[in-house]
């Protein structure tokens, strides 16, 4: 996947995991708690290290961190904290357990997760996801979704996508061709011709052949799904798109929708801050600017989070 590294979040030179065990363990003892020392400590560490606090805090005092936070915190400043101790792959499951249990799923956040990640993430996440659940993660998500968005995100989750193939220009323009006649060249759409060739195809391949269509249609690939296709199927597959096009830019819109509206969607804010804040958050974050001619910052400063938890995003986040 074309993404570029650009993390806010990279961790400290001289780290010492009993030493910042210590220190948190000072932060939550006691009279009162010190949440600053808390943030300054956990958002400037990389996730790796956190892990080794973590084992560090076990080792030394018999406690599980996590445990030990949740008791001491509250709120969206609790849920930014506990996000940040688990592994990423734990984290991502975490989310998707949630969108899909109970009444109703959240399509949005199945394709935020499973549509954006490469193929080894996707991995991952199935494999801590059957570890955690004592269920694959395939299984639950069909037993949740249907028709050709099950089958497009089944074919992701089981790793269909050739991320070892270099890019074939003749190839490209073979499977643009197809994508045409299975969608604007006919009455009605061949939904399962895009489904194969948006879920099988590198996103090295997929630049290639979004090229490749617009030289024979006229008109972007987006255009043609938005026209095509309905439903969270077109969502899914524009997700992909947009992210083959520019993944920062896609993760900058779904920030904006997250804070615009009544109320802000917590979730998805601190989701997005925490688990790209290793990958491309500083990415992200200019082109919030681009896109909105506002800082990613200050947006979050205007809306509705405050506190303790307003300031775990900022540190997140980074110099403006």
């Amino acid at each position: 996947m074309a993404t570029v590294h650009e993390p806010t979040v990279v961790g400290v030179a001289h780290f010492n995991a009993a030493e910042d065990a210590a220190a948190l363990r000072g932060a939550m003892k006691g009279f009162g708690t010190d949440e600053d020392a808390i943030i300054e400590i956990l958002t400037s560490r990389s996730n790796a290290q956190r892990q080794a606090i973590s084992q560090a805090f076990t080792h030394e005092y018999g406690r599980d961190i996590i445990e030990d936070l949740k008791s001491e915190l509250g709120g969206h400043f609790e849920d930014v904290i506990v996000a940040l101790m688990l592994p990423p792959a734990e984290y991502l499951c975490k989310e998707l357990h949630h969108c899909m249990e109970g009444m109703g799923t959240d399509e949005k956040v199945l394709v935020e997760i499973l549509c954006t990640r490469t193929k080894k993430e996707i991995a991952e996440i199935v494999e801590a996801y059957e570890r955690l659940y004592n269920r694959p993660l395939a299984e639950h998500m069909c037993s949740e979704t249907s028709g050709d968005f099950r089958r497009l995100l089944t074919l992701i989750v089981t790793g269909a996508r050739d991320e070892e193939a270099g890019v074939d220009q003749a190839r490209a323009a073979e499977a643009a061709q197809q994508l045409y006649d299975a969608g604007e060249a006919k009455w009605g759409t061949d939904e399962e011709i895009f489904n194969k060739i948006l879920a099988h195809e590198s996103f090295g391949q997929l630049r290639a052949i979004f090229e490749e269509y617009k030289n024979i249609s006229g008109r972007t690939i987006e255009q043609a799904i938005k026209a095509e296709i309905a439903g969270e199927l077109s969502e899914a597959l524009s997700a992909i798109v947009e992210c083959v096009e520019n993944h920062a830019a896609w993760f900058a819109q779904r920030l904006r929708d997250a804070m615009q509206g009544l109320g802000t969607d917590d979730r998805t804010l601190i989701r997005i801050i925490v688990s790209r804040s290793e990958r491309d958050l500083a990415a992200i974050k200019r082109e919030y600017e681009v896109l909105y001619n506002k800082t990613l910052g200050s947006e979050v400063r205007q809306g509705e989070t405050s506190g303790d938890y307003r300031k775990a995003l900022i540190a997140l986040l980074g110099p403006a």
